[in-house]
This record gives C-alpha cells, sequence and structure tokens, in this order.
C-alpha cells in the first residue's frame, strides 16, 4: 500500500483529478500571523506579508483545483502577545488553515533577524509537522528571505519544489540605507544583511519559480542578483479585497474610526491626506511631514492623518520603531501642525477599509511616500476605496498607478514634489473624481485575489508537468526515481560502506533488488569513515545507486540523495564545543600519530594513521583533553586508525538524529557492520546485523540484545539479517 502511495506521490505529481487537486505549503516565518484582526503595523514584522500569505491561503482553497494549503509559521506563547499565537492549528476557511510550530526562543516573540539562527530547528520540526499528513504537499510556496531559507531546505530534502516571493530584497535595503548615510557596519550589526543577501542568492538560484509582484522588481531589483534566473520568473500583482475595501457610501464609517483620527484636528471636514504604514524609516514619514510642514497652502487645503501601527506608550516599542515615531512628533512640533495633523495610537484591522473611505468621502488623497516599495498592497486598498493616490516612483507603485491611472507619482526625496502633487489631486476635482472612478475599476480589473490565485495555479500547474517530465527521465535510469522516500518510509536501513555493503558482487546485487522491490517502504543509506567524494567514489564503480541519505566522515556530516545536499540541521548540532583548530595543534604533540592524507581531513573530523606502540592509550588521550577544557570523541578502529570527532558526532548519533528527524523510530532502523568504527552504531534499540566477515573487535556484542550475527559475509551478509528480522513482513498489514 504505501508503495503504491509513493509511486503516486512521485510519479504522476502535476497530474491531478478534483479528488487529487493541488497541496500547497505555504511558509511565512516571521511576524505575528492569525486569521482575524491581522496586527498590521504593530512592529516592522508584521506587515503587508501577512496579509499577502493570509489572503493568498484563502483564494487558492475556494478553487477547485487546489485541494488544501496550509500556513506553516511559527508558535509563539509569549504572554506579551495574544493567546492565538501559542495554537497549533487555526482554520482560515474550508481547505485552508495556519500550522504553528515552535523553535528557537518561542516563549518570546522576537524580530526576524534574530530568528536565523534558529532556520535550521524549523526546519527540523517542518519535516516532523509534514510526515504527519497523509500526502506531501506539490509545492512549497516561502515568502521573504527567512523563509526562503526554509522552504528550499524542505525542498532540497522532499524533492518538492519551490516558489518563492522576496516581498522586499536585501541588496536594495543595503543600497537605500548606504545612501542615506548609514554606516555599512552599523547596518550589518542591526540587520544582518550579509546573510541574508547570501541566503537570497541560493534561493534564487535553486527555487523553480520566482513570483515578482511588479515589471519595476524585475527589470531593477532581482537583476542585482547573479543567480537570478529570469526564465523561472513571472510577475503576478497581489490582489485586494474587493468586499472590504470598496467606496463611502457601500458600507458605513464606524464612529469610532472617525473620532480616532477627528480627535486630533481642529478642522476635522476638510479634505484628509492618509498614510498608512509601518513606523520604518524606509516608509519615510520624515519626508511627508516636510512636504506637508513647509507648504502653508496644502495645509490650509487638507489635514493629514498618518496610521502608523498600534501603541500603548512610544518608550514601549521597538528602538528602530521610537526613533521614527519621535522623529515625527518633534517634527511636527517643529512645523507647529498640532491640530491639523491626526497620530490615531489604536486601531484593527477591522479599521483599514474605515481609513480610507473616510478620506475617500472628504475628497481627500492617500499617499505613500517610501523611499522604495516593492509593491504597495496600500495602493491598491485605496483604489478600491475611491481614493487617489500620490505615490514614490521608485517601485511597484508605477505598475499600480499604470494599470488604475488613479494618481501620480513623485520623488520621495523631493519634499516640494510630493507637496505638489498633494495639491493636484486636491484641487481639480474633476479630476478626482476620474481618478476615484478609475481607482475603482482597475483595481477590480487588475488586482483582485482569485485572478491572483488563477495565475498563481496555472504557473504552478506549468511547473510541476515540466517536474513530471523530469522525474521520469530519472526514473529510467534510477530505480529510486531521483525522489528521497525518507519523507514517507517507515523504515530505514542503513550499511557500513567496505566490507559490509561492498566486496561481494553477486551479494550486492541481490541486496540491490532486494531495495528495489521494497522502494518506498524502506529508506536506504550508508555509513561510512569515508569522505562523501570517497563515498560517491566506490558507490559508483560497484554501480550502487546512490542511496537516500549518506552519514560520512564517521558520522560528522549527513548528505542525502543524488544532490548530496548537506543537513544543515546536523552540522549545527555537531558544532557543539568543537574546537578544530586547537585539537589540532593539541594532537601534534601525540607519539604515535600522523594526520592521514588531507582529502581525509573535514571540518567535524581529524583522521590519523596511528603507530600502536607509540601511542599513548585511549583513556589517557582522553583524560588530557578534559584537562585542557576541551571536548571531543575519539574513535579507534582496525588497529590502525583514530579519527578526532565532536562529541555529538558519530554513526550512531548520526542514525538516531535521522530517526528522530524523519519521524521513523530507532526499532524500525537496520544497521550493518563489520569493524570497529561501526560499534556504536549497532548498539541500542536498532535491529543490528554484523556480517560474517567481521573483524574482532565486534565479538563484543555477542549475546547483546538485537544483535544478528550472519553467517553469510558482505551483502549477503545483510539479506540474511533482513531475513532473520522479517524486516520486509514488519509492516504489510
Amino acid at each position: 500500500m504505501i508503495e503504491a502511495f509513493i509511486r503516486h506521490a512521485w510519479s504522476d505529481r502535476g497530474h491531478r483529478t478534483k479528488e487529487h487537486a493541488l497541496y500547497i505549503l505555504i511558509l511565512s516565518v516571521h511576524g505575528l500571523i492569525r486569521g482575524r484582526d491581522l496586527e498590521l503595523g504593530r512592529d516592522a514584522d508584521t506587515g503587508g506579508q501577512v496579509t499577502y500569505v493570509v489572503e493568498l491561503a484563502r483564494a487558492l482553497a475556494r478553487r477547485e483545483d487546489v485541494k488544501q494549503v496550509d500556513v506553516l509559521t511559527r508558535l509563539i506563547s509569549d504572554p506579551a502577545v495574544a493567546s492565538d499565537y501559542s495554537q497549533s492549528e487555526e482554520a482560515l476557511a474550508e481547505g485552508a488553515r495556519i500550522l504553528r510550530v515552535p523553535f528557537g526562543p518561542s516563549a518570546r516573540y522576537v524580530r526576524k533577524e534574530l530568528l536565523w539562527p534558529h532556520l535550521d530547528q524549523m526546519v527540523d520540526r517542518c519535516l516532523g509537522l509534514l510526515r504527519q499528513q497523509d500526502r506531501l504537499p506539490d509545492l512549497i510556496h516561502s515568502h521573504y528571505a527567512d523563509a526562503g531559507y526554509v522552504g528550499r531546505q524542505l525542498s532540497l530534502l522532499l524533492g518538492v519544489p519551490q516558489a518563492h516571493t522576496s516581498h522586499s530584497l536585501g541588496r536594495v535595503k543595503r543600497e537605500r540605507l548606504l545612501a542615506s548615510g548609514r554606516k555599512e557596519q552599523a547596518i550589518e550589526r542591526q540587520f544582518n544583511l550579509s546573510q541574508r543577501i547570501s541566503v537570497e542568492d541560493d534561493v534564487f538560484s535553486h527555487a523553480s519559480l520566482v513570483i515578482a509582484s511588479t515589471q519595476q522588481e524585475t527589470e531593477e531589483q532581482l537583476r542585482l542578483y547573479s543567480n537570478h534566473r529570469p526564465r523561472r520568473l513571472v510577475v503576478i500583482p497581489p490582489g485586494a479585497d474587493t468586499a472590504r475595501f470598496s467606496p463611502p457610501g457601500r458600507q458605513p464609517i464606524s464612529n469610532e474610526t472617525a473620532q480616532a483620527v477627528d480627535r486630533f484636528l481642529v478642522e476635522p471636514r476638510r479634505p484628509l491626506i492618509l498614510a498608512i504604514a509601518r513606523p520604518v524609516e524606509g516608509k519615510n514619514f520624515k519626508g511627508l511631514v516636510a512636504a506637508y510642514g513647509e507648504d502653508k497652502v496644502l495645509q490650509d487645503m487638507a489635514n493629514l492623518a498618518i496610521v502608523a501601527g498600534n501603541r500603548h506608550d512610544i518608550r514601549e516599542l521597538e528602538k528602530a520603531q521610537q526613533h521614527v515615531l519621535r522623529d515625527l512628533l518633534l517634527d511636527i512640533d517643529r512645523y507647529d501642525i498640532w491640530g491639523k495633523v491626526a497620530l490615531p495610537k489604536h486601531h484593527s484591522a477591522e479599521h483599514i477599509p474605515d481609513f480610507y473611505r473616510l478620506a475617500a468621502r472628504r475628497k481627500g488623497v492617500f499617499v505613500n511616500p517610501s523611499l522604495v516599495e516593492l509593491f504597495g498592497l496600500a495602493l491598491v486598498e485605496a483604489a478600491a476605496s475611491g481614493l487617489p493616490v500620490v505615490a514614490t516612483e521608485n517601485g511597484g507603485p508605477r505598475d499600480i498607478i499604470a494599470n488604475c491611472r488613479n494618481g501620480l507619482l513623485v520623488d520621495p526625496s523631493n519634499s516640494l514634489a510630493i507637496a505638489e502633487a498633494l495639491k493636484r489631486v486636491l484641487q481639480d476635482k474633476r479630476q478626482w473624481r476620474r481618478w476615484s472612478e478609475n481607482g475603482i475599476r482597475g483595481a477590480y480589473y487588475h488586482y483582485s485575489w482569485e485572478g491572483h490565485a488563477a495565475k498563481f495555479v496555472k504557473e504552478v500547474q506549468r511547473l510541476l508537468h515540466r517536474d513530471r517530465k523530469r522525474l521520469r527521465r530519472q526514473q529510467a535510469t534510477d530505480f529510486r526515481g531521483g525522489a528521497s522516500v525518507l519523507p514517507l518510509a517507515r523504515q530505514l536501513l542503513i550499511s557500513d560502506v567496505d566490507d559490509t555493503l561492498l566486496g561481494d558482487a553477486d551479494g550486492l546485487q541481490a541486496l540491490l533488488t532486494w531495495l528495489h522491490n521494497h522502494v518506498g517502504a524502506v529508506g536506504f543509506g550508508v555509513a561510512t569513515g569515508r569522505t562523501v567524494e570517497s563515498t560517491v567514489g566506490v558507490l559508483k564503480k560497484w554501480h550502487v545507486p546512490l542511496p537516500d541519505v549518506l552519514i560520512t566522515s564517521v558520522g560528522s556530516e549527513i548528505h542525502y540523495g543524488s544532490k548530496l545536499i548537506p543537513d544543515a540541521g546536523w552540522a549545527h548540532h555537531v558544532r557543539y564545543r568543537w574546537r578544530r583548530d586547537v585539537l589540532t595543534k593539541v594532537f601534534e604533540q601525540i607519539p604515535g600519530l600522523r594526520l592521514q592524507r588531507r582529502q581525509n581531513q573535514r571540518e567535524f573530523k581529524l583522521s590519523y594513521n596511528v603507530q600502536l606502540k607509540e601511542m599513548p592509550p585511549l583513556e589517557y588521550l582522553m583524560r588530557m583533553i578534559h584537562g585542557q577544557g576541551l571536548h571531543a570523541q575519539l574513535i579507534f578502529s582496525q588497529g590502525k586508525y583514530l579519527d578526532v570527532l565532536p562529541v555529538r558526532a558519530s554513526k550512531g548519533h548520526a542514525i538516531r538524529y535521522l530517526a528522530y528527524k524523519w519521524g521513523i523510530p530507532v526499532s524500525n532502523c537496520l544497521v550493518a557492520g563489520d569493524s570497529g568504527n561501526d560499534l556504536e552504531m549497532l548498539r541500542g534499540d536498532t535491529l543490528a546485523v554484523v556480517v560474517g566477515n567481521h573483524s574482532s573487535e565486534l565479538n563484543v556484542l555477542h549475546g547483546a540484545d538485537s544483535i544478528y550475527f550472519s553467517k553469510s559475509t558482505y551483502a549477503n551478509g545483510i539479506l540474511e539479517g533482513l531475513y532473520h528480522y522479517d524486516f520486509d513482513d514488519q509492516f504489510d498489514e
């Protein structure tokens, strides 16, 4: 049964009847994400991206060709935020839900820049969650660089294609901050842009589909990345919920919203210049207030309302937000425009449409003075509300205003130009009406979520069709089909390479036939002291298809499949207390040890040839290491080799890590070996097989539980162990 399911999942992905419609996994790591009362503007991380992923999920779920949409994000148990964010699952609509996994500092809410060290943990948690589903996703759609990193790892590990939407780009942000006078070191300290840009390059290189919101993004921003591939790029503008955002008259404006604005104003009935954005430097509130404060005519024509997130006390906000809002208050005071500027302190997502309608009813204008705006969803919302716009010429607003014909573009660095554009919109009542009507029509025609979802699914189906043909080509040459079976396998066979898997050609062919007959149900891996390069070479020499997983360098490295994808989570795990350079100097002084060839030395492994008569006992070496405050483990094998590893690295540790990561019980793992460096992985709750040609170092295992000593040698010994444990029959029921 499981074999048939695997074959369907991998060989026929992309061809879906109604009952096998698409399953799309959306990744959005940071911010506060829930299905109701979105806290937009609460902080720098909870903005338009949150709206995008929630509305996209709902729009996709409404389609007949989409069966399930999951938005996967971070579970947060911080009492400082709503308890909604600590719920592991939340329904968005029929066929759509938010799934939350805890990772990193889950007991407190932190800004996105502090999540980078914990993303590998999220990868592992996501794998565990996905294993509980009855099928794998057809597509992983990541949003922003942090989710791009997680999505790339999942895509590589699962063999599922990745689509990516950037929302904003690190190179663009760095250029903008440098142009504003910020120092490069200060920028790096605050935003960790080097790591973000490196990840973005990797994602653009790997992703099968990159979704941009505007032509400007493709022509002027993505080109900054050397790994950007135009053939994988498609422009699909986001949508707006026209049921929520509509002109005044169709829905009443709440008194609460009007009072939140009017209580600041001396003459509240004047036209209203409205800005809605998070309180971050790039939104350029400073330039907007300068434009308004330096133009008395504009002040006499209209009031200014700036909706900049929610706050109880500015001093309780993040430092960057404190800086923006304090500057805003100081500039209002500097220009002495009290009574003309409204700064509402509190609002919910439900109030946002009323802000637009209030400004439209008062014949006002929406303004977006951002230094750069990748898309500008608020402009679409304003257009749908019948509110003309003045917007930055840098980024997505170019496309929006070209499509909707409902306002003017300006240079955001020129406060005089901003003021002149605002006056032009407010002065010409006939033009104001034309822009208002154009915006309503244009938003509905160009920017509906239904239209966005339709274009998105069309591109996904095209992608999956290409992917299905690629898988068929791979299956023609590789019985494993080029796809990892680990996500759905229920058993795992791990064998040492030299003198266990390899050594007898006929036995090896019989074992490969057994694996072919159990592909999908049983994952296949090797565990060896060889480097990954050496392992690949010797397996090719013996005509062994590359396994699902390769544990190499005595368990210090893990790679997956034909692409040799490194397990970043394992590397992060074994790095604990590992001081390679210091250990190298210590072991230089030990008699009887000589470093092996350079290619045998790895980031997490030092390998030595041993003169047994000269080398001190292992107990002495361990006491010496601990006495110098160092941490390592020593693996001595075949009476002539010594490997120095991190305390967390070994074949046995790696197998148990894999069992945990992929949700396969340790007791469902059969391991086979022949020598002393296999000793640790053979012990414990695994089903162990010692082949008949084993070295005397393994004789200590005689009589131990779950350790079978085969009479047959090499691969035939593994087969004998498989039949001894009825390994192929355990889950037939």
